[in-house]
């Protein structure tokens, strides 16, 4: 006993620089993650900001009826649901596929200034972002469209204004800007391989293709269970701040998610109770399925972070 308790506190006195070094990052968390959590009690009440948080009516679950009796509830969910998924499927699929076409580039400066490249768009905002897309799939003066019409000479297509397209640019222009970044992780796993395995492949007479068929891709399938599920705890986020700057009145049937939907009531027309409702009822979703996603990472990769 005596021992052990020696050895715990020799432990506890080895990683106490460690600790102090997370103290800072926890405090932030507390202070800006945390305490505004109190704020949830307006979801309950009809919060009035002239009375102030604590003299507004509490209302139950008043808000939260009226969330499932609206129309425009179902929309918004299965938008949301469509783009998240469709982002999900595609930003797995691209990645992977990249990271095995990218792994048999044999000069590594091709390589390094390639994987360079499609990675600079995840550190570009999507204000940025945004306003290039709306001027480049303008209907009228768009490069896109200048290009359709002059080489093809087909109609002008107004992108940002018909709903399903809009699903679909919303889809590809997510995958363009993170599947260089979500690269790395599969290059990651790529790494790990161990090079005896090629070399006993090629000596038995395997191809480039047959030894990506049996080993490369084997050995990436427990890193692609792992994001895939993990990608799960956010299939209700389909990216407020691309849909912000990318949608307008016209695409709302197709286009507008949770989010948008929340900025709207919550922001623009100041129903701050009844936003804060959805934006819980996603929150306690989310969080739901972020624990399932656990649960199957672990079962399915052996994957857990606790």
């Amino acid at each position: 006993m005596e021992y052990e308790s020696v050895k715990k506190k020799s432990k506890w006195k080895q990683t106490i620089a460690l600790d102090f070094m997370v103290l800072p990052a926890l405090i932030i968390t507390f202070i800006f993650s945390y305490i505004p959590m109190a704020g949830l009690a307006i979801a309950f009440k009809n919060y009035k900001p002239g009375l102030g948080f604590m003299k507004s009516k509490w209302v139950g679950f008043e808000h939260f009826e009226y969330l499932f009796s609206i129309p425009e509830n179902v929309q918004i969910i299965w938008n949301t649901l469509i783009i998240a998924v469709l982002k999900m499927i595609a930003g797995l699929i691209v990645p992977f596929i990249f990271a095995l076409l990218l792994n048999e580039v044999r000069r590594m400066a091709f390589k390094k200034v390639v994987q360079t490249i499609v990675y600079m768009p995840h550190f570009l905002s999507w204000v940025i972002l945004g306003g290039i897309l709306t001027d480049l799939l303008a209907q009228n003066g768009g490069l896109i469209n200048q290009v359709l019409v002059s080489v093809f000479g087909i109609k002008p297509i107004f992108f940002l204004g018909d709903g399903n397209w809009f699903r679909f640019i919303v889809v590809v222009s997510d995958v363009w800007k993170e599947f260089g970044f979500s690269t790395i992780v599969f290059l990651a796993s790529l790494a790990s391989i161990n090079p005896a395995l090629y070399e006993a492949a090629e000596v038995d007479g395997a191809g480039r293709w047959q030894q990506t068929r049996a080993i490369t891709i084997p050995a990436l399938l427990p890193i692609t269970i792992v994001v895939g599920t993990l990608a799960l705890g956010n299939v209700l986020n389909a990216g407020f701040d691309q849909v912000f700057n990318l949608y307008n009145a016209l695409v709302f049937d197709k286009g507008d998610i949770i989010d948008t939907f929340v900025y709207r009531i919550g922001i623009v027309d100041g129903k701050f109770s009844f936003s804060t409702a959805v934006g819980l009822f996603k929150s306690v979703v989310s969080f739901v399925l972020i624990v399932s996603a656990y649960r199957l990472s672990y079962k399915l990769a052996n994957y857990r972070i606790f």
